[in-house]
């Protein structure tokens, strides 16, 4: 199981936020939040004026609202509002997000300032923060710990032993031909589902491998030689880098002409494939099943869900027609890959110049400490989480939010029963998924617990592959239980909302209060 890139893909393949729930959020958490007034004073007050809530300073009436709408209405903010050098991108969201990090970050260095027992969740904010932006301990370990992961790609004998490598890589958050991952049962969403997903590729996506096109060939270009760059970084140059970035180009290429397209794979049921674990030799005949199965923690199940089928059969013949020493070639690039954030400045550097400029057009990276919060808030979420809310999000802020959604909930079912165009059938079952629904505000119920993982000051590399392992556990323990349904799949700090359908619950975290979030427009560039 691996719970993060393929995670977020699973849920941009199957969620979606709902906006009117949004603007609706924003008006409650204000009025939450409200200081009490003082006793209304018995003269007449004078009729307010009206206020439009636009804000014409935003405006560019020199434009013709006919001739360009957009920036008629946004055209001074789109000139007083630049995107950054550290930014492919400039709106409300990042506005809110900047603030979200600031406010995240006074938690995180109060945890670092002091000394606290090994083990609480001070300590862990702390030290994960600390062993992220120490770019000079960092630097003086060098690819240590990626060595040791080059050691056991070196070991593997055969592509039996092979397949056991990828289950353990994968519970390591590496980013395998396919992974295992555990999402709700897609038809039943009282219980998890253990599936499989595609993977496999050093790009984006299958459409950098493929798409035909000057900008796209461009593209495959400077990614071969900022692969040659990377294998030279982690000390490579004694072997023929160039033939090996070839080989790598070349067997991604082949992965992902063998992917479902992104849009394939918004269809559910195309995407649930049950396949009894006695039979997943018939699919892939070649592939050790077995060893990979146990490896992976899975093997008493009596089924999992194959999400993409074709890609599967296909990926066999590619895994058995490669030989196992050009996989190794593959996996030391793939753990590289996939560590650059954790390992050296340079690699760091060299990974930017490449995913962040070439493809996002991004000039500098966003600041060091700006990162580590993000990589605090990643494998630590919730520990901030907690802190965060009690300083930004008062529980009558969530109690309000509550009471108004429920009102509103109550005024969408008067709706649908009124529904002149609506046939009995369809109201019936609209009636009884609204009677279903579960709406989240602000932050859990219940707090995760972080107690299984271990974060040492001066081992980013190894807090990062802990934490991945932890999750992976944590999910693995579950397996079989009731879908935990206090879980949130976002932290409260996080500036987004999401609806989950196999659960029908949509999730507000409180950075959705601030009527800013709707003033600003987007701007791209």
């Amino acid at each position: 199981m691996r719970f993060n890139a393929k995670e977020n893909k699973m849920k941009s393949a199957l969620g979606v936020v709902l906006i009117p729930f949004v603007v609706l959020s924003l008006v409650a958490c204000e009025q939450a939040v409200k200081t009490p007034q003082p006793e209304a004073d018995p003269t007449p007050a004078p009729t307010p004026a009206l206020v439009s809530g636009i804000d014409i300073d935003n405006m560019d009436t020199s434009i013709r609202p006919g001739d360009d709408f957009f920036r008629y209405v946004n055209g001074n903010w789109l000139k007083n509002n630049p995107v950054p050098d550290d930014r492919s991108s400039y709106q409300a969201f990042s506005v809110l997000h900047d603030a979200a990090q600031e406010n995240v970050r006074d938690i995180i260095e109060a945890a670092a300032a002091s000394t606290h027992p090994i083990g609480s969740d001070e300590q862990k904010v702390g030290d994960l923060f600390t062993s992220f932006t120490d770019m000079e301990a960092r630097n003086k370990t060098g690819l240590a710990p990626l060595h040791r992961v080059w050691d056991e790609i070196d070991a593997v004998a055969d592509h039996d032993e092979l397949a056991v490598l990828f289950a353990s890589m994968n519970q390591r958050g590496y980013n395998m031909p396919f992974g295992l991952d555990q999402y709700a049962d897609f038809q039943d969403p009282n219980f998890y589902m253990i599936h499989t997903w595609q993977g496999g590729l050093g790009l984006p996506d299958r459409e950098y491998y493929l798409k035909e096109g000057e900008k796209d060939e461009e593209i495959r270009t400077q990614y071969v030689a900022h692969v040659v760059a990377m294998l030279n970084l982690a000390g490579l140059e004694d072997e023929d880098a160039k033939a090996n970035a070839d080989l790598i180009m070349q067997l991604e290429t082949r992965m992902a002409a063998v992917h479902m397209p992104k849009e394939e794979t918004r269809n559910i049921q195309k995407l649930y494939n049950r396949v009894n674990t006695d039979e997943l030799d018939d699919l892939m005949p070649n592939f050790n099943w077995s060893g990979y199965l146990e490896t992976s923690g899975v093997d008493h199940l009596d089924w999992i869900v194959v999400t993409m089928l074709d890609h599967m059969q296909s990926l066999d013949g590619i895994i058995v027609d490669t030989s196992v020493e050009d996989w190794k070639i593959w996996l030391k690039w793939i753990s590289l890959h996939g560590s650059a954030a954790y390992l050296t400045e340079a690699i760091d550097q060299q990974h930017f110049s490449f995913f962040g400029t070439v493809l996002t057009g991004r000039e500098e990276q966003r600041p060091l400490w700006r990162r580590g919060v993000n990589i605090v808030n990643a494998n630590l979420g919730e520990v901030v989480g907690k802190v965060y809310v009690k300083k930004h999000f008062p529980p009558e802020a969530k109690a309000r939010m509550q009471e108004l959604v429920a009102n509103l909930v109550k005024a969408y079912e008067v709706s649908i029963r009124n529904l002149e165009w609506m046939g009995e059938e369809t109201r019936a079952e609209a009636l009884d998924k609204l009677s279903k629904f579960d709406p989240k505000i602000g932050y859990p119920d219940v707090w995760r617990d972080y107690s299984a993982l271990t974060i040492k000051p001066d081992d980013l590399y190894g807090n990062i592959r802990r934490s991945n392992q932890a999750e992976y556990q944590r999910k693995l323990d579950r397996q079989g239980k009731p879908v935990d349904r206090n879980e949130w799949q976002m932290n409260p700090q996080t500036v987004n909302a999401y609806y989950n359908p196999p659960l029908n619950e949509i999730v507000f975290p409180p950075l959705f209060c601030s009527r800013h979030f709707l003033t600003w427009p987007l701007m791209m560039r």
